[in-house]
Parts: C-alpha cells; sequence; structure tokens
C-alpha cells in the first residue's frame, strides 16, 4: 500500500489536477507522483565563490534522492556572503537575510506541502536560516555541510581570506600598500567553499554536526572533494529514508542537543554568531531556553581543545583529517549529552561511542587542553544587562580587563575616519551605538572598526563595545560584540556619553557604567534618537518585528504581544 504522503492532493481536486498538469510537463510519472517529494534547497549564486559549486553539489544529491525512491525538487533561495550582501547599507542586509532565508523555504516548501528538504549548507547564514526553517516547518530534514576553500600562497607564506580582512584595515595605517593588499586578495582562495577558517560558516558547519542535524563526520570538510560529495549522496539516500520513518527535527533539536552545541562551539572557540543563531534556531523550535545561560554555566567546564585559525594557527585542513567535529565529540564524550536523537536515527551517545579516536595532537584530550580559559564569554551588568560576547580563543595572555571612557560614534565610517584622524586614544572604550538588530537595522557589520584599530596600533590599548556584528574571525582585543539592550530599543546604552567612565571584567562576566543613577535619570535616553531612517523595505519590515538579538534576533509579531 502507497504511503498517504502529504505532497499527495486528493484526486479530482483543482489543486491535485494544477500539480500533476505541472508535474507532468516536467516528465514526472504517475509512479513518481506516489514516491515522497523531496526538496534540494539550494543557495547557489555567481555572487560569491562559497556558493558558485553548489549546482554540481545538488546534482549529485538528486541522483541520490532518485535512487533512493524520492522525487527531488531544486527550490532556490537567497544567496548573502558577509563579503558582498555588507556592502549596502553598512552591512546592515546580513544578518535579516537569515530569516529571509527561514521565509523563503518556508513558502516554498510549505506551500507546496512537499515531504523533506536536504539543505546545502554553506556561507554564515544558509545553516541556521535552513535550521530555522527546518524546526519552523518540522518536517524531515537533513543538511548536506558543503564544505571549505582551499587557500593559497603569498610571498612563500600560507594566505586566506581571514588575512586579507585583517590586512585591509593596515592600508590606511601605511603597514600595507594598496597593491600588496590586492596581490594577497588575488592569492587567497583556490576553490570555492567558505571561509577556510573557524568563523561563522564553519563553526555553524560544527555546530550542525553536534546538534545531530547532519551525518557524522561530515564537518568540517574540503569543498568539492570526493568525501564532500560522498557525504551529501549519502545524505541524499538517508533523507528519503527519514521521510518514511517521518523523524522530524524537533524528535532531534531539543534542549541537550542545544548545549551539546553549546560545548562543541566552546571547545573549538567559535563565532561569537553562534550565541545568537542557537538561540534563533531554539525558538523555532519551540524551546523556552536560554543560550547565552547555558554558555555561561558550560564556560569553565569546557576547556579549549582545538585552536583552528583565527584562535590559533591550525589550518583547518589538519583540524578535518585529525578527526573534525566528531573527533572533538569523541574527545567530549564524558561532558556531552548521550540522549539526543541524530539524523541517523541512533543517538548522539551511540554515533561518538561508534566514532573513531582523533588523530595525533590536533584536537587535545581533556586531561592535556589548549587552555582552561573559557573561549566564550558572557558579560552582563548595568550597561548591557540583556549581555554582550567575549571571545577569548587560542592559547597565551589576552587582556581581561579595561576601565576608561566611553568614546562614542554611530557608525562603521564614522569610528573609521576617527581612528584614522587620531581621535581614539589609548586608554579609552570605542564604543558603537545605534547599530543593533533594530537600529542598524539588522546589526550592521563593525568588524573593520576592530581591525582598523589593530592597524593602528590600538587594539591592545583600546577596548571595544559594538551593538553590531563582529565577523566570526574576530580574535583579537577586548571586544564586546552584540550588546544588549539596544539604543534604538531604550536600553542604558541610549544613555551613555562621551566621557562617561566604563569598566568591562570579562573574568567577573561585568560590564558597568560609573555614572550615578541620578545622573542617567536627567539625560535623554529615547530609543528614538538611534538607528538610521529605513523608508521602506525589507529592513523596515526587520525592524518593526525582531526580537533583541539575546533572544535570537528573530523575526515574530511584536505587535501582538
Amino acid at each position: 500500500m502507497t504511503r498517504n504522503y502529504r505532497s499527495n492532493l486528493t484526486p479530482g481536486t483543482a489543486l491535485w489536477a494544477g500539480r500533476r498538469a505541472h508535474w507532468r510537463a516536467l516528465g514526472l510519472t504517475d509512479e513518481d507522483m506516489a514516491k515522497p517529494k523531496i526538496a534540494i534547497i539550494n543557495s547557489s549564486s555567481e555572487l560569491a565563490i562559497c556558493f558558485s559549486h553548489l549546482d554540481g553539489v545538488a546534482a549529485e544529491i538528486k541522483k541520490a534522492v532518485r535512487a533512493a525512491g524520492g522525487v527531488p525538487f531544486e527550490v532556490r533561495t537567497t544567496a548573502p556572503s558577509d563579503f558582498m550582501t555588507s556592502a549596502g547599507r553598512g552591512g546592515a542586509y546580513i544578518l535579516p537575510s537569515r530569516d529571509l532565508i527561514a521565509h523563503d523555504i518556508e513558502a516554498q516548501v510549505d506551500g507546496a506541502l512537499l515531504d523533506g528538504m536536504i539543505c546545502l549548507a554553506s556561507c554564515d547564514k544558509t545553516t541556521p536560516g535552513q535550521l530555522m526553517a527546518a524546526c519552523r516547518m518540522n518536517i524531515p530534514t537533513i543538511v548536506a555541510t558543503c564544505g571549505y576553500q582551499a587557500s593559497g600562497e603569498w610571498r612563500g607564506e600560507h594566505v586566506d581570506i581571514e588575512e586579507v580582512f585583517l590586512k585591509s584595515s593596515f592600508v590606511q595605517a601605511g603597514r600595507i600598500t594598496v597593491d600588496e593588499l590586492g596581490e594577497m586578495a588575488d592569492n587567497s582562495i583556490r576553490s570555492p567553499g567558505v571561509c577556510a577558517g573557524m568563523g561563522t560558516a564553519n563553526s555553524m558547519h560544527v555546530v550542525c554536526e553536534a546538534l545531530g542535524m547532519c551525518l557524522p563526520g561530515s564537518a568540517p570538510v574540503r569543498a568539492d572533494s570526493e568525501r564532500m560529495l560522498d557525504n551529501a549522496r549519502a545524505a541524499g539516500a538517508r533523507l528519503v529514508e527519514m521521510v518514511e520513518a517521518d523523524l522530524k527535527p524537533r524528535d532531534i533539536i531539543t534542549p541537550e542537543a542545544i548545549r551539546n552545541a553549546v560545548r562543541m562551539v566552546l571547545a573549538v572557540s567559535g563565532s561569537i554568531n553562534t550565541v545568537k543563531h542557537l538561540q534563533g534556531i531554539a525558538v523555532e523550535a519551540g524551546l523556552n531556553v536560554d543560550v547565552i545561560g547555558m554558555f555561561h554555566d558550560l564556560a569553565h567546564d569546557i576547556p579549549l581543545l582545538t585552536d583552528v585559525r583565527p584562535s590559533g594557527p591550525t589550518l583547518t585542513e589538519e583540524f578535518e583529517a585529525a578527526g573534525g567535529a566528531l573527533g572533538v565529540l569523541k574527545r567530549l564524550e564524558s561532558k556531552i549529552d548521550p540522549t539526543p536523537l541524530t539524523v541517523t536515527g541512533r543517538t548522539m551517545g551511540d554515533e561518538i561511542a561508534n566514532a573513531p579516536e582523533p588523530k595525533g595532537e590536533v584536537i587535545r584530550t581533556l586531561d592535556a587542553p589548549l587552555s582552561r580559559r573559557p573561549t566564550i564569554n558572557m558579560v552582563r551588568g548595568t550597561l548591557l544587562p540583556g549581555g554582550g560576547i567575549v571571545r577569548l580563543g587560542g592559547r597565551g595572555e589576552r587582556k581581561m580587563k579595561h576601565t576608561g571612557p566611553a568614546h562614542i560614534y554611530h557608525s562603521r565610517d564614522e569610528a573609521l575616519a576617527g581612528i584614522k584622524a587620531g581621535e581614539v586614544k589609548a586608554g579609552e572604550v570605542l564604543v558603537l551605538r545605534g547599530l543593533g538588530v533594530r537600529g542598524g537595522p539588522g546589526m550592521a557589520m563593525t568588524s573593520a572598526v576592530v581591525f582598523a584599530l589593530d592597524g593602528a596600533n590600538l587594539i591592545e590599548d583600546v577596548a571595544v563595545i559594538t551593538e553590531g556584528q563582529i565577523s566570526g574571525l574576530v580574535n583579537t582585543g577586548l571586544v564586546v560584540g552584540e550588546a544588549s539592550p539596544e539604543a534604538a530599543a531604550g536600553g542604558p546604552m541610549a544613555a551613555l556619553m562621551d566621557g562617561d567612565e566604563i569598566t568591562i571584567d570579562v573574568e567577573a562576566g561585568r560590564v558597568d557604567l560609573d555614572v550615578p543613577e541620578e545622573e542617567l535619570a536627567k539625560r535623554d535616553s529615547s530609543a528614538g534618537r538611534f538607528g538610521v531612517d529605513i523608508p521602506g523595505g525589507l529592513l523596515d519590515v526587520y525592524r518593526r518585528t525582531v526580537e533583541p538579538v539575546h533572544h535570537g534576533a528573530v523575526m515574530t509579531r511584536l505587535n501582538e504581544k
């Protein structure tokens, strides 16, 4: 007896007839009409190298789905890349594109009542957007990790996109010429795929494995390698089995699975962007969890086991060869909750038990880690009651405390000009305000300011607090990212003035404003003074519906609350 998949509409109805007409014209047979219909979620784009190989991956997955007894339908979504999409409106489109991906998938996959989906995970926002959609619709889903790019060489030394990003800020300080930067850029990328370091893309790929949403041993992987293609084909075949078993994302993504993902981020010193993405995924899964609280609670329990660039010198290729995400999970076996299911239908504990031991010293043991200092640190206080995030990955000493006067800027370009003009002085706290999810809107990209401080040799002497987004590649200085609540939401940041003394104490988990309450009460802290004017379009919709970043920065229905 043929299973009654949700994609099989009632014969004789107008919807059934219209669907049949279209699908027969596309070459489907009567036999195909009765099979499970599988969406292949593809963010292919010619705008950026990270997406350029996905059409070929999709073709292989479609073959695997057909061989397994399903009917594949390729579905395209928006394809945001930080290096491309951040050019417009100061990077404000970057974070909203995550939710746009989720909405795009929902409209096409749920609108067509397809039975399951395989998501091609590539650049930073694709993986969290795909997982958010999966949790929202709760149909069988598997993620196929599509890999990192090969890096290059410049003047006999390794060079990758991270190095280009960092050195771009050195031009205005005269520490590198435009021609030299151009040569580095020309040689930094040698293949399709995402940024090679443990930035947001690779961080979310290993998070996906810790969540149990991709096949074990999938991340990281070199893009377009035979191993990546084998994993993609296996994902296609497995997804058809998941549809038959009715294994859904909310069966897999539980509070315990989220906590395992937090452990993974801490062990690899992953991007701080994983925090809001995990919170957004949890919201879409209907979970009442506090991801910031999880990071705070687990920070001193999970040591640093590997230091992939930019956290340390280890190359992603070396991390992959040593065992990758599955190797880290193996090392963390005594710390990991074994109960959550994975896309294999087996538990995380079963998968780890069957996993090989990591090779060599790239992935350390719990008894001999690289560092016991927390790599992702949550800070809260009178200035940031919602919280902020400090990444202190890698080995060696790092600055943990800073007290100094606020020096406030309200745009990335304004701050860059101020640094170039010598306005920013040693000892200050450079504050980027009005750039959060509502003020930006969408969290304007502010990483260039951190790199400019490095280029000006101020990174060790000036702390940074930003409401904006910080790239997962930022791994230097004392930088508090994703400050919340933002000024545009009426948080304490709205009352801050130039010269106010701020204390950042990472070990104490505090960011405090040293201004008497009676003085603050006299100041104008109205939220409407902050943020850019957006007359309409996506960014306006986002600003009016987005939740605070410490709640995941998801688009909700605020007007109904």
